[in-house]
Protein backbone atom coordinates (compact mmCIF):
# COMPACT_ATOMS: atom_id res chain seq x y z
CA UNK A 1 0.00 0.00 0.00
CA UNK A 2 1.37 3.39 -0.93
CA UNK A 3 1.77 6.23 1.51
CA UNK A 4 -1.06 8.05 -0.27
CA UNK A 5 -3.48 5.13 0.05
CA UNK A 6 -2.55 4.66 3.71
CA UNK A 7 -3.20 8.33 4.42
CA UNK A 8 -6.50 8.21 2.55
CA UNK A 9 -7.65 5.19 4.53
CA UNK A 10 -6.83 6.89 7.80
CA UNK A 11 -8.73 10.01 6.75
CA UNK A 12 -11.77 7.93 5.82
CA UNK A 13 -11.67 6.16 9.18
CA UNK A 14 -11.31 9.48 11.01
CA UNK A 15 -14.21 10.99 9.01
CA UNK A 16 -16.42 7.96 9.73
CA UNK A 17 -15.56 8.17 13.45
CA UNK A 18 -16.37 11.87 13.62
CA UNK A 19 -19.61 11.33 11.73
CA UNK A 20 -20.75 8.57 14.07
CA UNK A 21 -19.68 10.59 17.12
CA UNK A 22 -21.61 13.65 15.88
CA UNK A 23 -24.73 11.54 15.33
CA UNK A 24 -24.48 10.17 18.86
CA UNK A 25 -24.16 13.67 20.28
CA UNK A 26 -27.08 14.89 18.19
CA UNK A 27 -29.29 11.98 19.19
CA UNK A 28 -28.34 12.51 22.83
CA UNK A 29 -29.24 16.19 22.56
CA UNK A 30 -32.62 15.39 21.04
CA UNK A 31 -33.29 12.91 23.81
CA UNK A 32 -32.43 15.57 26.38
CA UNK A 33 -34.94 17.91 24.77
CA UNK A 34 -37.75 15.34 25.09
CA UNK A 35 -39.13 16.56 21.78
CA UNK A 36 -41.36 13.55 21.28
CA UNK A 37 -42.16 12.87 24.92
CA UNK A 38 -45.41 14.83 25.09
CA UNK A 39 -48.24 14.85 22.60
CA UNK A 40 -50.66 17.75 22.35
CA UNK A 41 -53.38 15.53 23.77
CA UNK A 42 -51.23 14.69 26.79
CA UNK A 43 -50.43 18.34 27.46
CA UNK A 44 -54.10 19.26 27.46
CA UNK A 45 -55.05 16.24 29.55
CA UNK A 46 -52.34 16.99 32.10
CA UNK A 47 -53.22 20.66 32.41
CA UNK A 48 -56.93 19.93 32.74
CA UNK A 49 -56.13 17.36 35.40
CA UNK A 50 -53.98 19.90 37.26
CA UNK A 51 -56.77 22.47 37.23
CA UNK A 52 -59.37 19.94 38.35
CA UNK A 53 -57.12 18.86 41.24
CA UNK A 54 -56.29 22.47 42.13
CA UNK A 55 -59.85 23.79 42.04
CA UNK A 56 -61.38 20.77 43.78
CA UNK A 57 -58.82 20.95 46.57
CA UNK A 58 -59.24 24.70 46.97
CA UNK A 59 -63.02 24.68 47.04
CA UNK A 60 -63.10 21.73 49.43
CA UNK A 61 -60.68 23.41 51.83
CA UNK A 62 -62.27 26.87 51.72
CA UNK A 63 -65.79 25.47 51.66
CA UNK A 64 -65.30 23.66 54.95
CA UNK A 65 -66.09 25.17 58.36
CA UNK A 66 -63.39 27.74 59.20
CA UNK A 67 -61.91 27.37 55.70
CA UNK A 68 -61.72 31.15 55.40
CA UNK A 69 -62.10 32.23 59.01
CA UNK A 70 -59.07 30.41 60.43
CA UNK A 71 -56.71 30.84 57.47
CA UNK A 72 -54.91 34.15 57.87
CA UNK A 73 -53.92 34.18 54.19
CA UNK A 74 -57.55 34.37 53.03
CA UNK A 75 -59.52 35.50 56.09
CA UNK A 76 -61.88 38.33 55.17
CA UNK A 77 -61.45 41.39 57.38
CA UNK A 78 -63.34 44.68 57.50
CA UNK A 79 -62.98 47.03 54.51
CA UNK A 80 -59.83 49.13 54.40
CA UNK A 81 -61.82 52.32 55.05
CA UNK A 82 -62.72 50.93 58.47
CA UNK A 83 -59.07 50.96 59.60
CA UNK A 84 -59.52 54.17 61.69
CA UNK A 85 -61.90 52.20 63.92
CA UNK A 86 -59.08 49.84 64.88
CA UNK A 87 -56.63 52.71 65.25
CA UNK A 88 -58.80 54.88 67.50
CA UNK A 89 -61.37 52.79 69.38
CA UNK A 90 -59.11 52.50 72.43
CA UNK A 91 -58.52 56.24 72.42
CA UNK A 92 -62.27 56.77 72.31
CA UNK A 93 -62.90 54.28 75.10
CA UNK A 94 -65.09 52.16 72.83
CA UNK A 95 -63.09 48.92 72.59
CA UNK A 96 -65.38 46.88 74.81
CA UNK A 97 -68.40 47.97 72.76
CA UNK A 98 -66.94 47.84 69.26
CA UNK A 99 -64.72 44.75 69.38
CA UNK A 100 -67.64 42.28 69.75
CA UNK A 101 -69.34 43.95 66.77
CA UNK A 102 -66.16 43.59 64.72
CA UNK A 103 -65.75 39.93 65.65
CA UNK A 104 -69.35 39.10 64.75
CA UNK A 105 -69.17 40.98 61.45
CA UNK A 106 -65.92 39.30 60.41
CA UNK A 107 -67.19 35.84 61.32
CA UNK A 108 -70.39 36.35 59.35
CA UNK A 109 -68.52 37.48 56.22
CA UNK A 110 -66.24 34.47 56.36
CA UNK A 111 -69.09 32.04 56.95
CA UNK A 112 -70.83 33.43 53.86
CA UNK A 113 -67.64 32.97 51.84
CA UNK A 114 -67.29 29.38 53.05
CA UNK A 115 -70.86 28.67 52.02
CA UNK A 116 -70.18 30.10 48.54
CA UNK A 117 -66.98 28.10 48.00
CA UNK A 118 -68.81 24.89 48.94
CA UNK A 119 -71.48 25.31 46.24
CA UNK A 120 -71.61 22.66 43.51
CA UNK A 121 -72.20 25.50 41.05
CA UNK A 122 -68.78 26.94 41.91
CA UNK A 123 -67.13 23.69 40.81
CA UNK A 124 -69.29 23.57 37.67
CA UNK A 125 -68.10 27.05 36.65
CA UNK A 126 -64.49 25.95 37.02
CA UNK A 127 -65.02 22.71 35.11
CA UNK A 128 -66.74 24.53 32.21
CA UNK A 129 -63.64 26.70 31.77
CA UNK A 130 -61.33 23.70 32.06
CA UNK A 131 -63.31 21.78 29.43
CA UNK A 132 -63.02 24.68 26.99
CA UNK A 133 -59.19 24.80 27.12
CA UNK A 134 -57.62 24.78 23.64
CA UNK A 135 -54.30 23.32 22.48
CA UNK A 136 -52.88 26.84 22.16
CA UNK A 137 -54.01 27.61 25.72
CA UNK A 138 -52.34 24.42 26.92
CA UNK A 139 -48.90 25.04 25.47
CA UNK A 140 -48.94 28.67 26.65
CA UNK A 141 -49.86 27.57 30.18
CA UNK A 142 -47.34 24.72 30.29
CA UNK A 143 -44.45 26.98 29.30
CA UNK A 144 -45.68 30.03 31.22
CA UNK A 145 -45.20 31.33 34.74
CA UNK A 146 -45.84 29.31 37.91
CA UNK A 147 -49.45 30.56 38.02
CA UNK A 148 -50.28 30.65 34.30
CA UNK A 149 -53.06 28.07 34.69
CA UNK A 150 -54.62 30.07 37.52
CA UNK A 151 -54.46 33.24 35.45
CA UNK A 152 -56.18 31.43 32.56
CA UNK A 153 -58.85 30.14 34.91
CA UNK A 154 -59.44 33.54 36.50
CA UNK A 155 -59.86 35.18 33.10
CA UNK A 156 -62.42 32.57 32.08
CA UNK A 157 -64.44 32.32 35.29
CA UNK A 158 -64.24 35.52 37.33
CA UNK A 159 -67.44 37.17 36.08
CA UNK A 160 -69.54 34.05 36.59
CA UNK A 161 -68.00 33.34 39.99
CA UNK A 162 -68.59 36.94 41.08
CA UNK A 163 -72.28 36.54 40.34
CA UNK A 164 -72.33 33.09 41.93
CA UNK A 165 -70.68 34.19 45.17
CA UNK A 166 -72.69 37.40 45.37
CA UNK A 167 -75.93 35.43 45.10
CA UNK A 168 -74.98 33.68 48.37
CA UNK A 169 -72.97 36.29 50.25
CA UNK A 170 -75.35 39.23 49.85
CA UNK A 171 -78.44 37.39 51.19
CA UNK A 172 -76.43 35.89 54.05
CA UNK A 173 -75.18 39.31 55.10
CA UNK A 174 -78.72 40.72 54.91
CA UNK A 175 -80.50 38.08 56.97
CA UNK A 176 -80.80 38.09 60.79
CA UNK A 177 -77.68 36.59 62.32
CA UNK A 178 -79.19 35.77 65.71
CA UNK A 179 -82.46 33.89 65.99
CA UNK A 180 -85.26 36.14 67.25
CA UNK A 181 -83.27 39.35 66.73
CA UNK A 182 -83.97 41.34 63.57
CA UNK A 183 -80.38 42.41 62.97
CA UNK A 184 -78.36 41.42 59.89
CA UNK A 185 -74.62 41.56 59.42
CA UNK A 186 -74.99 44.60 57.17
CA UNK A 187 -77.00 46.32 59.92
CA UNK A 188 -74.49 45.18 62.51
CA UNK A 189 -71.71 46.78 60.51
CA UNK A 190 -73.75 49.97 60.14
CA UNK A 191 -74.23 49.97 63.92
CA UNK A 192 -70.49 49.48 64.38
CA UNK A 193 -69.67 52.45 62.14
CA UNK A 194 -72.39 54.58 63.72
CA UNK A 195 -71.12 53.82 67.23
CA UNK A 196 -67.62 54.77 66.21
CA UNK A 197 -68.71 57.97 64.48
CA UNK A 198 -70.72 59.03 67.54
CA UNK A 199 -67.63 58.48 69.64
CA UNK A 200 -65.64 60.63 67.22
CA UNK A 201 -68.19 63.45 67.53
CA UNK A 202 -67.90 63.44 71.30
CA UNK A 203 -64.12 63.24 71.19
CA UNK A 204 -63.85 66.09 68.69
CA UNK A 205 -65.85 68.34 71.02
CA UNK A 206 -63.11 67.88 73.58
CA UNK A 207 -60.55 68.93 70.98
CA UNK A 208 -62.13 72.18 69.78
CA UNK A 209 -59.05 74.08 70.82
CA UNK A 210 -56.79 71.51 69.14
CA UNK A 211 -58.19 70.98 65.63
CA UNK A 212 -55.14 68.97 64.58
CA UNK A 213 -56.09 66.30 67.12
CA UNK A 214 -59.60 65.84 65.84
CA UNK A 215 -60.54 62.59 64.12
CA UNK A 216 -62.37 61.92 60.86
CA UNK A 217 -65.52 59.87 60.81
CA UNK A 218 -65.67 56.66 58.80
CA UNK A 219 -67.54 56.66 55.50
CA UNK A 220 -68.20 53.20 54.13
CA UNK A 221 -70.55 51.27 51.88
CA UNK A 222 -72.13 47.83 52.15
CA UNK A 223 -70.20 44.73 53.09
CA UNK A 224 -71.47 42.44 50.34
CA UNK A 225 -69.29 43.73 47.48
CA UNK A 226 -66.24 43.84 49.73
CA UNK A 227 -66.79 40.32 51.07
CA UNK A 228 -67.48 38.86 47.63
CA UNK A 229 -64.32 40.34 46.12
CA UNK A 230 -62.16 39.18 49.02
CA UNK A 231 -63.71 35.70 48.92
CA UNK A 232 -62.72 35.33 45.27
CA UNK A 233 -59.24 36.71 45.94
CA UNK A 234 -58.81 33.99 48.55
CA UNK A 235 -60.13 31.28 46.26
CA UNK A 236 -57.74 32.11 43.43
CA UNK A 237 -54.86 32.42 45.89
CA UNK A 238 -55.49 28.83 46.98
CA UNK A 239 -55.76 27.64 43.36
CA UNK A 240 -52.42 29.33 42.56
CA UNK A 241 -50.79 27.63 45.54
CA UNK A 242 -52.02 24.27 44.29
CA UNK A 243 -50.68 25.00 40.81
CA UNK A 244 -47.25 25.98 42.14
CA UNK A 245 -47.15 22.81 44.21
CA UNK A 246 -47.96 20.58 41.21
CA UNK A 247 -45.34 22.34 39.09
CA UNK A 248 -42.56 22.09 41.67
CA UNK A 249 -43.29 19.17 43.96
CA UNK A 250 -43.35 15.64 42.48
CA UNK A 251 -45.32 14.44 45.51
CA UNK A 252 -48.17 16.78 44.55
CA UNK A 253 -48.53 15.11 41.15
CA UNK A 254 -51.10 12.61 42.25
CA UNK A 255 -51.75 11.00 38.85
CA UNK A 256 -49.50 9.56 36.12
CA UNK A 257 -50.47 12.23 33.59
CA UNK A 258 -49.59 15.01 36.04
CA UNK A 259 -46.18 13.44 36.59
CA UNK A 260 -45.57 13.03 32.87
CA UNK A 261 -46.61 16.54 31.87
CA UNK A 262 -45.14 18.53 34.75
CA UNK A 263 -42.19 16.22 35.18
CA UNK A 264 -41.14 17.31 31.70
CA UNK A 265 -40.50 20.77 33.14
CA UNK A 266 -38.17 19.54 35.88
CA UNK A 267 -34.51 20.41 35.54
Amino acid sequence: MTVFNSLTSRLLILTLFLTLFSCDVLNSSLEDLDVDELTEAEVIEGLKEALVVGTDTSTNVLGSVNGYLQDEAVKILLPEEAQPIFDNMEKLGLTSIIQPLIDQTVESMNRAAEESAALDSTKVIFKDAITDMTIADGWAILNGADTSATTYLKDKTYTRLLSNFSAIISPVLNKPIISGIDLSTEELYSKLVSTYNTGVEVYNLTQLLNPANQLDQVQTGTLADHATGKALDGLFLKVSEEEKSIRKDPWARVTDILEKVFGSLDD
